[in-house]
């Protein structure tokens, strides 16, 4: 945990230094962007279930230069027993080549009680690429490497090398609503890791939104009794601002 906070502070001190050595002229939009969802449906009577999934995503971009933090946390209940709990914490430098060609560097951090692996911590750095960028649709893509610290279900550490890939599309089908698609795949000796984020976000006034989501997590290696894939749909109120 302490390599983990080390590492973790390094890399946000030397994200806010380019800050201020590149802070670009100041614009009349605000350099600040993010938004933040929140669910929470339950049921009771002969049986009492609650599910709680949060989220939250603050951008700031200078000059050639963006930065995103993004957080989450899901658990659900069931007649007083926990059945998932899952945290997560990630942070992205971009630094802008041209209009379509980046450079990134990644912090990921997971953890999650009922998943063949208690925690996953990844560093990767690489390139990316704007493929689309059109009114309507939007298409992201990116590759590269680094290293990841994985603790599995069972107590096992494993310390491994890692390819990364992970592609961003968005289409807009109308002035309201949206549909998103991120696919994330982390790949190292021992385990290869596949996210999936489907979701569709209808504006319901101003900045507020509905949107349902579908997640699919999997996991190539896992302990034995553990399931490799994992799977959360949510309906939550997104505040955008």
């Amino acid at each position: 945990m302490v390599r983990i906070i080390i590492v973790v502070s390094a890399f946000i001190f030397a994200s806010v230094s380019s800050l201020a050595a590149e802070q670009a002229a100041e614009e009349e939009t605000s350099p600040w962007s993010g938004k933040a969802s929140l669910g929470f449906p339950g049921t009771s009577g002969n049986t009492y279930n609650s599910n709680l999934n949060t989220r939250f995503d603050i951008g700031y971009t200078a000059g050639r230069w963006h930065h995103q933090l993004d957080a989450y946390a899901i658990k659900a209940t069931e007649d007083s027993s926990t059945t998932a709990e899952a945290y997560g914490v990630g942070w992205k430098t971009e630094r802008n080549l041209s209009e379509h060609n980046f450079l990134f560097g990644r912090l990921n951090y997971r953890n999650d009680r009922f998943s063949g692996f208690r925690t996953q911590f990844s560093q990767t750095a690489g390139y990316g690429r704007r493929i689309i960028g059109t009114a309507a649709h939007m298409l992201n893509a990116e590759i590269g490497a680094g290293a990841r610290q994985s603790e599995s279900a069972d107590g096992i550490n494993e310390d491994e090398v890692i390819l990364r890939a992970g592609l961003n599309y968005q289409w807009t089908f109308s002035e309201t609503a949206n549909f998103t698609q991120r696919f994330v795949i982390e790949s190292g000796g021992s385990n290869t890791y596949i996210e999936s984020v489907s979701a569709v976000r209808a504006r319901l006034i101003g900045t507020l939104a509905l949107v349902a989501s579908y997640t699919i997590k999997d996991n190539s290696d896992v302990p034995l009794g553990t399931e490799n894939t994992d799977t959360f749909s949510a309906l939550t109120l997104e505040y955008a601002f």
